[in-house]
């Protein structure tokens, strides 16, 4: 049975990320938005704007330059659609026939959101009518009549309304405009689609964790249901049945109790890892939210970082910063930055930046991440580059 280092393990995980290095990296294209979506599978949303919202930031650690537009361009092309998955994701159209059972479900459960529609009913008739005959809508058409300010916390019953229809899959996002939601009837924007196609859910558990696999290149088992949010009961009997079918493989692992997984297509590349011909990151910023890092327990496990976002933790308890970074640099998450980006004044600005210790900080380090600075502000049209503090002090001068 194949050996695997952990070192050839991370480096495994980077490339099925496709946070490798290129020998001749291209000029990103939509195509390139669209393909390394369709390698990660999803691409979590959120709305914080300090920097890039996540999305577009998770983009930009692997295709460095490119437009942003082009991933709205994607959903109004009707190439990616909106839904559930990890969390709110944009995701691949091709998976649609994954979720379709999932909708229905969430349509006829029993839950919080069920009894808010049956005591609100009129709402709902009133949205979707609204919808059916107005065409596309967004949530701020829609007067706030409660008097109340609205706020992420605090939504209006027409949003709760148009959220919870997008659940049931009886509307879909047709298009983003300035990142707000533009909501039509399911019908208008797959209007081809056909319950029939549905996957079932067993071939729905099979297909999830197949992605799960080949998107983290080699996984322990406990690893896997966080990827699409899956009961873990589910992916053992997923596991056994894609492993007889020889789809997915398994192998040792150094300091590890148990086995691992990887995907058959892969096995290649496990076989190189195997060698010694492990991939090798890029230097990079990587999201809160990028799947690198969003299981935090296995980001303690193969990069010993631990990490936590803190723009829900009140201010004076914060250890890091409200939202940062890690950083990414030869296969190891080697610390963190708090940035900020003055868009109006053009200046990017690092709050505090912290190296995780025991790094060791030389020349070729200092390099990486200034030029990795300066790209990343370059992209946000903030070009000016200020640290302002960082736990190794000569970085401050050195990076600004």
């Amino acid at each position: 049975m194949t050996e695997l280092s952990q070192a050839a393990v991370r480096g495994l995980v980077i490339a099925a990320q496709g946070l490798q290095q290129s020998p001749k990296p291209g000029k990103a294209t939509p195509k390139s938005v669209q393909d390394i979506i369709r390698q990660m599978h999803v691409l979590q949303i959120d709305t914080i704007s300090v920097v890039a919202r996540s999305p577009y930031l998770v983009l930009w650690s692997r295709l460095g330059d490119y437009d942003p537009r082009w991933l709205e361009k994607l959903l109004e092309q009707g190439s990616l659609f909106e839904y559930w998955s990890h969390a709110a994701c944009f995701l691949p159209i091709e998976d649609f026939e994954y979720y379709r059972l999932a909708m229905l479900a969430r349509g006829g459960e029993e839950g919080n959101w069920q009894r808010w529609l049956n005591e609100h009913r009129h709402v709902a008739d009133t949205v979707l009518n609204h919808v059916r005959d107005n065409g596309a809508v967004r949530s701020s058409e829609f007067e706030r009549t409660d008097g109340q300010k609205g706020s992420w916390w605090n939504w209006k019953a027409e949003k709760i309304a148009l959220e919870y229809l997008l659940d049931a899959g009886e509307l879909m996002i047709k298009k983003r405009h300035n990142f707000q939601r533009i909501y039509d009837l399911r019908e208008r924007v797959l209007p081809n689609w056909d319950d029939a196609n549905m996957a079932t859910e067993e071939r729905r558990h099979d297909y999830f964790v197949l992605n799960t696999v080949k998107a983290l290149g080699v996984t322990k088992a406990e690893w896997i249901a966080d990827y699409f949010r899956l009961k873990q009961a589910d992916v053992r009997v997923s596991l056994k049945r894609l492993e007889k079918n020889d789809q997915l493989r398994q192998l040792k692992v150094e300091g590890w109790d148990v086995l691992a997984y990887y995907h058959v297509d892969n096995e290649t590349l496990v076989q190189s890892a195997a060698k010694g011909k492990i991939p090798q990151s890029k230097t990079t910023l990587l999201s809160p939210f990028d799947p690198i890092v969003w299981d935090r327990k296995r980001a303690l496990a193969l990069y010993n970082f631990d990490y936590r976002i803190e723009c829900y933790t009140p201010a004076p308890k914060r250890i890091y910063g409200y939202f940062t970074l890690p950083i990414l640099y030869k296969n190891q998450v080697i610390g963190r930055l708090d940035p900020k980006a003055h868009r109006k004044e053009g200046l990017f600005e690092v709050k505090a930046l912290h190296l995780e210790p025991g790094v060791m900080v030389d020349d070729e380090l200092v390099a990486a991440l200034k030029t990795t600075l300066q790209e990343c502000a370059a992209w946000h049209q903030t070009p000016e580059v200020a640290v302002r503090w960082a736990n190794v002090p000569e970085l401050v001068e050195a990076l600004t």
